[in-house]
C-alpha cells in the first residue's frame, strides 16, 4: 500500500508499505482523504515541529477520513463499510491531566504522525491504517468525506475558542489567515461572534477569511489600513509568529483574553508582558482538542461554507507536489491527499 513517509528535512517519500493487521481493540480503516496540516509541512521543511524533532522515518498525517474495513480481536464499532473520521489522539487516561478532564494535554498521549515521543507515533497518510476502535467517528448524515477531512483542524479552532471563553456577542481578532485561522473565523461566526477581524500579510489568505465569514480583513503590514480595530474582546493568535502575539496583546481590551494557538518557533519569544500586567489581559495557550472533534463533525454537516477552504485534492502519488502547493499560502488554503477507493 502507498504511504507518505518523512525521512528528514526535505526528504518526503511515497513508499510501498505492508498492509497492517488490526490488533486487539483496533480497527483497520481504508483512508480516502488526508488533509496536509501545518505540522506535516514543518516536518517536511524543517525536520520537526517546535521542539519535536524527527529521529527516525515517520508516516505523516493525522487529518483523515475513510471507511471501516475490519476489526481486531475484541474490537467493535461502526460496521465495515461505514464512512468514518479518525480522532487522532489516544490519551493515557491515567495522568493528572486526563483524570482532571484535560485529556488534550495528556503527558503520555499518542497522536498520529507525531515525533513528540520516541519511537515516533506513525501517522495515517497511508492507504490502510490501524487505530484504536474508539477513535472512529461515523460521519453524520449528509457530510461528504472531503469536507469531513476538515474535522481535525476545525476541532483545534473550536478548542481555541473554548479556551477564550467563547465567542458569542464578542469582537474576535484572529491573527493569521491560514487554514487554522480561517477555521477559527468560521467557528466564531457559527458561535455568534458580534464581529470577527482577521489580519494577514497575504491578500489571497485574507480572501479565504472573507469566504468563511470574516467581517473585516486587514493587511498586517499596513498600519494605515482602515480596518484596524481600536480594541477587541478576544484575540486568537493563529500565525505562530511573535509579531502576531504582539498585535493581539496591543489590541485586546483591558480584562480581555488572548489565546496563543499558533506554534511559535523553538526557543524564547519576546512578548509585551507589561500589557498583560497593566491591562490584566489573560494570556492562554490552546493545544489540540478533545471532545470538540464530535462538535466539529456536527458543524461541518450543516455548514457548506467550509468547502471554500478546500483548495485542491491531489493523488497520493503526487504527495510532494501537494506539500509544495499547501506550503504556498499565496495559492492554497487546505490541500487534501486522495488515497483512492
Amino acid at each position: 500500500m502507498r504511504a507518505v513517509v518523512i525521512h528528514g528535512q526535505g526528504d518526503l517519500r511515497v513508499e510501498d508499505l505492508p498492509v497492517p493487521v488490526p490488533g486487539p481493540g483496533q480497527a483497520l480503516v481504508a483512508v480516502r482523504y488526508g488533509g496536509v496540516c501545518g505540522s506535516d509541512l514543518h516536518y517536511w521543511r524543517h525536520g520537526g515541529v517546535g521542539d519535536f524533532r524527527l529521529k527516525e522515518p515517520m508516516v505523516l498525517g493525522h487529518e483523515v477520513v475513510g471507511a471501516v474495513v475490519s476489526y481486531g480481536p475484541g474490537a467493535t464499532g461502526p460496521r465495515p463499510g461505514t464512512a468514518v473520521a479518525v480522532h487522532p489522539a489516544t490519551p493515557c487516561g491515567a495522568c493528572p491531566e486526563c483524570t482532571g478532564g484535560r485529556r488534550n494535554i495528556c503527558r503520555d498521549t499518542r497522536y498520529l504522525g507525531s515525533a513528540a515521543r520516541s519511537p515516533h507515533v506513525q501517522g495515517a497518510f497511508a492507504a490502510r491504517v490501524t487505530v484504536p476502535a474508539e477513535q472512529l467517528r461515523p460521519l453524520p448524515a449528509g457530510l461528504a468525506p472531503r469536507r469531513a477531512a476538515l474535522a481535525e483542524p476545525l476541532s483545534v479552532a473550536l478548542h481555541a475558542l473554548r479556551r477564550a471563553g467563547g465567542a458569542a456577542g464578542r469582537h474576535v481578532l484572529v491573527t493569521g489567515a491560514g487554514p487554522i485561522g480561517c477555521l477559527v473565523v468560521a467557528a466564531a461566526k457559527a458561535a455568534g461572534a458580534a464581529r470577527v477581524t482577521v489580519t494577514d500579510l497575504l491578500p489571497r489568505a485574507l480572501r479565504y477569511a472573507w469566504a468563511v465569514g470574516a467581517d473585516t480583513v486587514v493587511r498586517a503590514d499596513d498600519p494605515d489600513d482602515d480596518g484596524w480595530p481600536s480594541e477587541v474582546d478576544v484575540a486568537v493568535e493563529a500565525s505562530g509568529v511573535a509579531a502576531g502575539l504582539d498585535t493581539c496583546l496591543r489590541l485586546t481590551r483591558r480584562g480581555g483574553v488572548v489565546v496563543q494557538l499558533g506554534m511559535l518557533p523553538p526557543g524564547r519569544s519576546p512578548f509585551a508582558g507589561n500589557l498583560v500586567v497593566s491591562r490584566e489581559i489573560e494570556l492562554r495557550g490552546a493545544f489540540r482538542f478533545d471532545t470538540e472533534f464530535d462538535e466539529a463533525l456536527r458543524l461541518l454537516a450543516v455548514e457548506p461554507a467550509f468547502d471554500a477552504l478546500l483548495s485542491a485534492v491531489v493523488p497520493v502519488v503526487d504527495a510532494e507536489s501537494a506539500f509544495v502547493l499547501a506550503a504556498d499560502r499565496d495559492r492554497a488554503c487546505k490541500v487534501l491527499l486522495d488515497f483512492g477507493d
